[in-house]
């Protein structure tokens, strides 16, 4: 069964929203087609989960995924469907992988990109907006999508983006934006999507 939003083009795989460089959505494609040498630009999102105790929760990857299998990462990840609002998007992937149910989320860093090429070759290149949100309920993580999760402080989470052969590339250049973000946001004009 397909979760609210998500948009199948065949049994088990989610369609992605190509952009042109500009960020204009341009199409669609199947989601296990978009990853390799020559990965178009794509419409993703990071949410970083926190706690009760202000704790983020920092996620292993699961061996099974086509990019950056068992590396750490932020919370979570994925990709809209065609039509589905961002905020739903988040909320939806929530769900699908850690089985959680999340506050609303909040975009601190609207315009993140990046382009990251993984030692096999596979490039991830997304427009990725980047949002935060506060964990409501416990974790039940999908073990086809997260092999271990820790909540970590912020100061150990600072600390990870040292390692850059354990953690995502993305997360790598997201946490020093977070940390200016949240400075920003007291602000006037503070823009968030």
């Amino acid at each position: 069964m397909t979760p609210a939003g998500a948009t199948q083009t065949r049994a088990g795989t989610e369609t992605v929203i190509l952009l042109d460089e500009d960020g204009t959505p341009i199409g669609s494609a199947d989601k296990t087609t978009v990853h390799h040498a020559a990965t178009p630009l794509h419409l993703g999102f990071s949410c970083y989960l926190f706690d009760g105790d202000g704790r983020v929760l920092l996620t292993r990857r699961a061996l099974g995924k086509r990019t950056w299998p068992g590396v750490w990462s932020n919370s979570f990840c994925g990709h809209p469907a065609p039509g589905e609002r961002l905020d739903d998007a988040v909320r939806r992937r929530a769900r699908q992988e850690l089985g959680v149910t999340i506050a609303t989320p909040e975009c601190v860093l609207p315009d993140f990109r990046y382009r990251a090429v993984a030692a096999d070759g596979t490039v991830e290149n997304e427009i990725c907006p980047v949002f935060t949100a506060r964990c409501e309920s416990g974790i039940d993580a999908d073990p086809a999508e997260v092999m271990e999760w820790m909540w970590v402080s912020w100061e150990q989470l600072r600390s990870a983006v040292q390692l850059p052969w354990a953690i995502s590339p993305w997360a790598i250049e997201q946490i020093p934006l977070l940390e200016a973000a949240d400075n920003r946001a007291a602000t006037p004009g503070f823009r968030t999507c």
